[in-house]
């Protein structure tokens, strides 16, 4: 089945699913798209609901809809689109207390931060991460910062009413320009890393649950890190004995 209008009932879900937040909750899907974040979804077990390809990549996603090249960069949200895109269930993450030490991500609004964080979160092993008043961890933009990351960390999404009692009796470890050198830091066996919003850190709320607050040290010439990238070093540095 080759696919060419854009009045297509499945090209106006897509569209629909990609750009649409309250959407993409009411369907309970979202849109994974590139060659190698498509295969690793089907391969990470995620449950797919259709494959949509063009032609050229048929053979390496045979059970696709094929769709004509011109109709798939005007459905595409990538730059450059690879000719691939999924449709997937959005994962059935309950809210539940973390097993292990975890993240707690308070309001940040940059999809490419978010995932970013998803992605080295995957790699650093803090697989249960927790979202207040953030962006959509399952936007395109998201998605494809994660760089699979998506697939293999479990995304728990609710207000600070229904999260933080979760985490009671978990130390909470915040970072905040403030707070101790990290560097110089023992942390506990278990604990949640707190990352704030972009511009206006932690709020007051959780920073005054913190058991600890952390800093990177910097250059007096460096204002500030970006938000991913301080995730990035506090994550690997709170774990590193345990990476050893």
């Amino acid at each position: 089945m080759l696919i060419s209008s854009k009045s297509n009932l499945a090209i106006k879900e897509i569209i629909k699913l990609s750009s649409d937040r309250k959407y993409r909750y009411q369907s309970k899907r979202y849109v994974v798209e590139g060659i190698k974040p498509v295969s690793e979804c089907i391969k990470a077990g995620c449950r797919v609901s259709e494959v949509y390809c063009t032609e050229e990549l048929l053979c390496k996603f045979p059970q696709a809809v094929t769709l004509t090249r011109e109709l798939f960069e005007r459905v595409s949200s990538e730059k450059s689109p690879q000719g691939v895109l999924a449709v997937v269930e959005l994962p059935k993450n309950k809210l539940t207390s973390p097993q292990s030490s975890c993240l707690l991500l308070d309001r940040l609004q940059d999809p490419g931060n978010l995932g970013t964080i998803i992605r080295t979160a995957n790699a650093a092993g803090y697989r249960e991460i927790y979202l207040i008043n953030c962006t959509d961890a399952f936007s395109p933009k998201a998605v494809r910062a994660s760089m699979s990351g998506i697939f293999f960390t479990d995304i728990k999404t609710g207000s600070a009413q229904e999260i933080l009692p979760l985490l009671d009796g978990v130390p909470f470890i915040c970072a905040d320009m403030d707070g101790k050198n990290i560097f110089r830091f023992n942390p506990p066996q278990k604990f949640c890393l707190c990352i704030g919003n972009e511009g206006g850190g932690i709020s007051s709320e959780i920073k005054s649950l913190a058991a600890s607050t952390v800093s990177i040290p910097m250059e007096k010439s460096c204002e500030s890190l970006n938000a991913a990238v301080s995730a990035g070093i506090a994550m690997y540095i709170l774990k590193q004995d345990k990476m050893r």
